[in-house]
C-alpha cells in the first residue's frame, strides 16, 4: 500500500505541475504529460520498473476513449464517412505500409518482419492527436474531419492486422516472463495472467476465433444492453450505472484480450453499436472522468518508459530513423491530400497531425514479439522509434501552427475585389450571425453590401444566390468604396475582437452620425466596443439564452405573457446595467479584480432580483383579488 500510494503521488504531482505549464506556454496537455514522465522516469529516475507494468493499465484511457468516439457515431454515420474511410483511410495505410516495407527491406530484413513493420507505422496516434484536435478546436476543421476519418480507418485495421501476423511468424514464439525480460519456450513461469482463447492454435483458427469475438460483441451490443440496462435502472441507484458502464468497457477489453486483438478496437465497436441507444448519454456522463485521468497517466507512462540507454547507444541511427519514418508517412498523407483536394491549413494539418507512429504500435509489436513475428533487438528499437515519434507529435502542432499563422498573412494579401455596388446598410463578416442580419435585411426590401475576408464563405454565399465582395472590412478604401459616406447602418460581425473594435473606431471617427450595430463575443467585448463607439451591442449568445430562459419559465407553470415580461425585465435591467459598469470598467484590470466593478455588479444584480420578485408579487396578488372578486360574487 505504501508503494502504491508513493508512486501515485509522484505521477500526480508530475501532472499537477507539468501540465499546466505546458499550457500556459501553449505547447498542449500531451506534451506536458509527456515531459512530466520523462523527468520522473530517464531523467531523475523516480520511478522505475512498475513503469511498465503501469502503461498497460494506462492503456484503458485509449479503451475508454475510443468506447466515447463510437458512441458518437452510428452505423449511418459510418456509411456515409465509407470514401473517406476506404479512400482516403485505406490508401493511406495501404501505401505508408509498402513504403516502411521497402525501407525496412534495404536494412537485410525479411519481408515478413519487415510487413509487420510497415503495418506498425502505418497507424498513427489517436490518443495524441484526438486530444490536441479538441484542444485546439480543430476537430470540425476540413482538415480535423479528414484526420479523424483516417485515424478511424486505421483504428478498424487493427483488427485484420491483429488477425494476420500469425501467419507472417517466422520462428520460436516469443513469451515476457513476470520480470520483463525476454525468454522463449513454455514453462510455468510464462503462464499468461489472461486466460488465452488462441494460444496454441494455427494461424487460420486464430483468425476465426477473433472474427468469433468481434461478432459476439456486435450481438451483446445489439441484443442484450438494454435488457441488462433496464434491469439496473431498477435498482435507483446512481453509482450502479457507471458500474455497468465499467463492465461493458473491462469486460469486452478482457475479452479482446484473451482473442489476441486490441481491447480498444472491441470497444471501439461496442460504442458503434450502441450509438442509438437510449443510455448513450448516461454512458459519457459516466466514462468521461476516467477517460481524462487514464490517458494523462498513459502519456506519462509513455515518456517515462522511453529507453534513452539504447538511446544514447545509437542516437544517430534511432533518431534518424524516427524522422525518417515521419518524413514518409508525411508525404504519403501530403500526396493523399493533394489527390483528395484537401487545401490549404487543412492540408498541413492533416499532413503533420498524422505523421507519427502510434499507441498501438505498442500493442502491434509487443503481439508481433510474441508471435515470433519479431526478434527481440529489433522490438526494442522499434518500441524507442515509436515513442519518440509520439514525444515530437506536439512539436508538429506547434509548427502545423506557425504555417497556420503564415498562410493567413498570405490570405490577407490576396487581392480584395473590386466593389462596384453601394447600398444604405454595411456588413462587414459574414459569417453565422452576419448572414442572418444579411438576409432578414434584405428579405424586407433593404439592400446590402456585404465584405469578408474569407474567400470561401464569400463563395458559398454566391452559390445561395447572395453577393458579397472578398476583403478585409478594416481596410478604409473598401468601406468607402462600399459607400461609408453615405451608408445609414454599419453591421460589425467580425469573428476577431481586436478587429471589430479597430473597425468601430474607424467608422465612428469617420461617420460620427452613422449607426453602428456590433456583434460582441463577452462583456469585456462589449465594454471595448461600448468605449469605441458603437450604438447596438449584441452579445453572440444572449438573445438565444433569453428565449432558452423564456421557455423554462414557461414550463414551470408561468402563462406565455408572464415569461414573455419576465425575459423583457431582464433584458432591459441588463441593458442598463452594462451601461452603469462600463463606466466602472477597467481594462487594465481583470474585472474579477475591479473592486468598483464588483460592487456595482453586486448591487445591479439585487436590484434585477427585486424587480423580477416584485412582479411575482404583483402577479400574486392579482390573482388573489380576482379569488375574493368571485367569492363576493358567488356570494
Amino acid at each position: 500500500m505504501d508503494a502504491f500510494l508513493y508512486n501515485a503521488t509522484i505521477y500526480l504531482a508530475a501532472a499537477v505541475i507539468a501540465v499546466p505549464i505546458a499550457a500556459r506556454l501553449g505547447l498542449g496537455s500531451v506534451l506536458g504529460y509527456l515531459a512530466a514522465g520523462i523527468i520522473i522516469g530517464p531523467v531523475f529516475g523516480i520511478v522505475g520498473s512498475e513503469t511498465t507494468e503501469l502503461q498497460h493499465f494506462a492503456e484503458f484511457g485509449v479503451v475508454v476513449m475510443l468506447f466515447l468516439i463510437g458512441l458518437e457515431l452510428d452505423p449511418r454515420a459510418l456509411w456515409n464517412m465509407r470514401h473517406r474511410l476506404i479512400g482516403l483511410g485505406g490508401l493511406q495505410i495501404l501505401l505508408t505500409t509498402a513504403i516502411v516495407m521497402g525501407g525496412t527491406m534495404l536494412l537485410d530484413i525479411a519481408w515478413q518482419p519487415a510487413l509487420a513493420v510497415g503495418g506498425i507505422f502505418a497507424l498513427s496516434s489517436t490518443a495524441i492527436v484526438l486530444q490536441t484536435l479538441n484542444e485546439k478546436r480543430l476537430m470540425q476543421t476540413g482538415g480535423g474531419r479528414a484526420t479523424f476519418s483516417v485515424l478511424l480507418s486505421q483504428d478498424i485495421a487493427v483488427i485484420p492486422m491483429l488477425a494476420l501476423l500469425p501467419l507472417l511468424a517466422t520462428g520460436v514464439p516469443v513469451h515476457l516472463s513476470a520480470d520483463g525480460s525476454l525468454n522463449t519456450g513454455h514453462g510455468e513461469e510464462q503462464a499468461h495472467a489472461t486466460i488465452s482463447l488462441v494460444e496454441g492454435l494455427p494461424g487460420w483458427g486464430v483468425t476465426l476465433v477473433t472474427l468469433g469475438a468481434v461478432g459476439l460483441i456486435i450481438f451483446g451490443g445489439v441484443y442484450l444492453t438494454r435488457p441488462l440496462f433496464r434491469y439496473i435502472h431498477q435498482a435507483r441507484l446512481r453509482e450502479m450505472y457507471t458500474a455497468f458502464a465499467l463492465l461493458i468497457v473491462v469486460g469486452i477489453a478482457l475479452l479482446m484480450l484473451m482473442v489476441g486483438l486490441s481491447p480498444a478496437l472491441g470497444t471501439f465497436l461496442a460504442g458503434v453499436v450502441l450509438a442509438n441507444s437510449e443510455f448513450r448519454h448516461e454512458l459519457e456522463s459516466d466514462l468521461e472522468p476516467f477517460k481524462g485521468l487514464l490517458l494523462g497517466l498513459f502519456f506519462i507512462t509513455v515518456g517515462a518508459g522511453i529507453n534513452f540507454a539504447l538511446l544514447f547507444a545509437e542516437p544517430i541511427s534511432l533518431l534518424g530513423l524516427t524522422l525518417l519514418v515521419i518524413l514518409a508517412k508525411g508525404l504519403v498523407l501530403f500526396a493523399l491530400s493533394v489527390a483528395f483536394k484537401i487545401r490549404g491549413r487543412d492540408r498541413w494539418l492533416f499532413t503533420l497531425g498524422l505523421a507519427q507512429a502510434g499507441e498501438f504500435g505498442f500493442v502491434l509489436i509487443s503481439f508481433s514479439q510474441q508471435q515470433a513475428v519479431l526478434p527481440g533487438d529489433l522490438s526494442e528499437k522499434l518500441l524507442l522509434i515509436v515513442a519518440l515519434s509520439m514525444l515530437i507529435t506536439p512539436l508538429l502542432f506547434i509548427l502545423y501552427e506557425w504555417l497556420s499563422k503564415r498562410m493567413k498573412d498570405e490570405e490577407k494579401r490576396l487581392a480584395p475585389d473590386e466593389i462596384d455596388e453601394q447600398g444604405p446598410v454595411i456588413i462587414a463578416g459574414i459569417g453565422r450571425f452576419g448572414q442572418i442580419v444579411n438576409r432578414l435585411v434584405q428579405s424586407t426590401g433593404f439592400r446590402t453590401v456585404v465584405i469578408d475576408h474569407d474567400m470561401e464563405t464569400i463563395q458559398l454565399m454566391r452559390r445561395f444566390g447572395f453577393k458579397g465582395f472578398f476583403g478585409d472590412p478594416t481596410r478604409p478604401e473598401l468601406l468607402h468604396a462600399a459607400g461609408l459616406r453615405e451608408a445609414e447602418v454599419l453591421v460589425v460581425a467580425l469573428d476577431d475582437p481586436k478587429s471589430s473594435i479597430r473597425l468601430v473606431k474607424y467608422a465612428r471617427r469617420t461617420r460620427p452620425d452613422i449607426h453602428i450595430v456590433a456583434r460582441a463575443r463577452d462583456r469585456n467585448h462589449v465594454y471595448r466596443l461600448y468605449r469605441a463607439g458603437a450604438d447596438d451591442i449584441v452579445r453572440e449568445t444572449f438573445d438565444s439564452s433569453l428565449r432558452a430562459g423564456r421557455y423554462v419559465l414557461e414550463n414551470m407553470g408561468l402563462s406565455e405573457f408572464e415569461a414573455s415580461e419576465a425575459e423583457q425585465t431582464f433584458y432591459h435591467h441588463d441593458r442598463e446595467a452594462l451601461r452603469e459598469l462600463a463606466q466602472v470598467w477597467d481594462p487594465d484590470i481583470p474585472s474579477e479584480k475591479n473592486e468598483a466593478y464588483l460592487n456595482r455588479s453586486r448591487e445591479l444584480e439585487r436590484e434585477l432580483e427585486t424587480a423580477l420578485m416584485a412582479q411575482v408579487t404583483d402577479r400574486e396578488r392579482a390573482e388573489e383579488g380576482d379569488d375574493d372578486t368571485d367569492r363576493r360574487s358567488a356570494s
